[in-house]
């Protein structure tokens, strides 16, 4: 019951409710593409499973039509990061902020010209939307190394080096930074591969991909993305009790 009621919980927001149709959806696509290849007596069941793996990304696709406000609203707030003490992890999330922010417009543009809303070549504007997302993880790829490498160095300090000048709950902070860090950091290569797959024919691996690993590697990035969710929900219910 304890888990039902955590899923219903998760439900009832906007982010977990997307991190639940990206993991299906991947999912989906990963067992799909596995039975369309391997399985020639399952193929309709694989056609099936692709097809449902369409319909929910065209669902997070319409559902972030509505992102903009939320985007810009923590854009504005983090603004050039005067509160980051490094100088490299500021810019990198400035930057990143901009290529998301720019991400959405892009993305609905091609998205209303599938729709024939409006009368443009939504491939130039879906090639574009994919590139600054694509730019947006290599950011945070870069983000998150230079802060595994300073956390390393703070946990490797002289200071570090001896347990009785460090409080404990310092200790464990610092790990459990590392940790989070790690995970976003594998989620987003996983992404990179993916970004880099849907770009124009002729960039990199662009299009190489077979729908089976699309799948396994968006369905590592959704996973990971889930259990950080997770393990922050218990962090500040811990916080929160007496």
């Amino acid at each position: 019951m304890a888990s039902l009621s955590g899923l219903a919980s998760a439900l009832e927001s906007y982010r977990g409710r997307d991190r639940l149709i990206r993991t299906l959806g991947y999912s989906c696509q990963l067992v799909g593409g596995i039975l369309v290849e391997q399985c020639p007596a399952r193929v309709d069941v694989g056609m099936r499973l692709l097809a449902i793996s369409t319909q929910l990304s065209h669902c997070r696709t319409v559902l972030r039509l509505f992102d903009d406000l939320a985007m810009f609203a923590y854009t504005k707030q983090y603004g050039l990061g005067a509160e980051e003490e490094d100088v490299f992890v500021r810019w990198v999330s400035v930057l990143g902020n901009l290529a998301d922010q720019l991400y959405y417009p892009c993305e609905h543009i091609a998205w209303a010209a599938d729709a024939k809303i409006l009368h443009v070549d939504s491939a130039r504007w879906w090639a574009l939307s994919t590139a600054l997302w694509g730019l947006s993880l290599l950011l945070g790829i870069a983000r998150s190394l230079r802060m595994l490498l300073q956390l390393r160095r703070m946990r490797q300090s002289p200071t570090a080096a001896f347990p009785g000048q460090l409080p404990r709950s310092r200790q464990k902070a610092l790990e459990a930074q590392i940790c989070s860090e790690t995970l976003t950091l594998l989620s987003n290569l996983a992404d990179l591969a993916n970004a880099v797959h849907w770009l124009p024919p002729g960039v990199l691996w662009a299009g190489r991909f077979p729908p089976w690993l699309v799948g396994l590697l968006g369905t590592v990035s959704s996973v990971l993305s889930m259990y950080q969710a997770t393990k922050a929900c218990g962090r500040q219910a811990d916080a929160i009790s007496p």
